[in-house]
């Protein structure tokens, strides 16, 4: 007997990335020698001070039972003071700070927190797939609204304005943007903040990226009023190279995070403590640390503007974060045509845009997680 699986599954896809992965490993053990472009996982690792931590506390016998569901205080604290000390943004530790096992689960987390049935979603296009497929799962309706080269890769806020938005709940913002590299400023963030307020949502921001090829970081909340209508996720999964550790958190009012923190607690038992302890580590590395990383990827990308350059794509020089984004020549019809043509002609896999949304169908994004060897060897056989 099978049992069928529930009629929310139906609109929801298994993730892009987890089945081109499986592709990959498998043309890999037939003896291919892939180069994968894609995933945003960074291979560089944590500070050393943070392993340590990490090493540290695992040794102690009594870190490892159950934890607070909220994190220990000296956790929520130094998140605090790192908000405070890079994006100037005062958080009460107590209160306004929700450590997370990765923000990915805090998406999860706002949504079933705040959307019914039927309420509607404002989520950009293109966008990260997550807002849309957990949207689908909590069985919200998905409003898509466009970003594109036009708006320079902003909201029109007045296109919006133009429809119907009173049964809008939550918009989903992601600046520093994936994928398309658009940096954060506080005048967008303003305009996002008063039409929230004009309008009556949450707004929520995604905010992993700001440390990465950006000598600004900015967080939403900078702007005065703004936790009266906003919350934002963060991350040390792309900032700190810990990918695999899953710590994320989420910070805003405090009426916002006692609502996130009846579905999360529910859902699990508190972080792992001498992860926790590590946590608290890397968010005291030094702004050197952070500049060395960025060289790094300075030198990466480079390279990658120069694959783009051999396959005769468009890009802008000055977008920041993990990946770079880059418009595909006309020749081709499909961000996955020319995409599967790499993957399948010449062992290297760079991401189709379409999978971000419509409005990236004619691009492509090349991961900065690859090593300058991987990124030569790339270009040299598309070249």
């Amino acid at each position: 007997m099978i049992i069928n699986p529930s009629q929310r599954l139906k609109t929801v896809k298994e993730y892009y990335f987890s089945k081109k992965i499986n592709e990959i490993r498998e043309m890999m053990n037939d003896g291919k020698p892939v180069i994968n472009l894609g995933i945003g996982s960074p291979d560089l690792p944590p500070s050393k001070k943070t392993i340590s931590a990490l090493q540290n506390s695992a040794e102690n016998e009594n870190h490892h039972g159950y934890q607070s569901y909220i994190g220990v205080p000296e956790l929520r604290s130094t998140y605090a003071s790192w908000y405070k000390k890079y994006y100037h943004v005062d958080l009460n530790p107590d209160n306004e700070v929700l450590p997370l096992i990765g923000s990915k689960e805090g998406i999860l987390y706002i949504s079933l927190a705040f959307l019914n049935a039927g309420d509607e979603v404002l989520i950009p296009n293109p966008g990260y797939p997550t807002y849309s497929s957990v949207s689908d799962l909590v069985q919200a309706k998905i409003r898509y609204y466009d970003l594109n080269e036009e708006t320079n890769w902003e909201p029109d806020f007045k296109k919006l304005e133009d429809t119907d938005l009173s049964n809008v709940k939550i918009m989903w913002v992601n600046y520093p943007n994936m994928p398309t590299g658009k940096n954060s400023s506080i005048e967008l963030f303003k305009k996002i903040i008063d039409f929230g307020k004009k309008h009556k949502f949450l707004i929520c921001n995604d905010n992993p990226y700001s440390f990465i090829q950006n000598n600004n970081p900015q967080s939403i909340l900078c702007v005065e009023g703004a936790k009266d209508v906003a919350i934002e996720l963060n991350s040390l999964s792309k900032s700190h190279n810990m990918a695999g550790w899953r710590m994320g958190v989420l910070t805003g009012n405090n009426e916002y995070i006692k609502t996130v923190l009846k579905v999360s607690s529910n859902v699990h038992s508190g972080m792992f403590l001498p992860m926790q302890h590590a946590a608290i580590e890397a968010l005291k590395n030094p702004e050197s640390w952070y500049k060395k990383i960025n060289i790094i990827y300075a030198e990466r990308k480079k390279i990658a503007f120069e694959i783009f350059n051999i396959l005769g794509c468009i890009y802008d020089d000055k977008q920041v974060g993990m990946f770079v984004w880059a418009k595909i020549p006309e020749k081709y019809h499909s961000s996955e045509a020319i995409s599967d043509e790499l993957l399948y002609k010449y062992n290297v896999f760079i991401t189709p845009g379409f999978i971000f949304g419509s409005n990236g169908n004619n691009y492509l994004r090349i991961s900065l997680c690859a090593n300058v060897n991987k990124l030569q060897e790339a270009k040299e056989r598309i070249k």
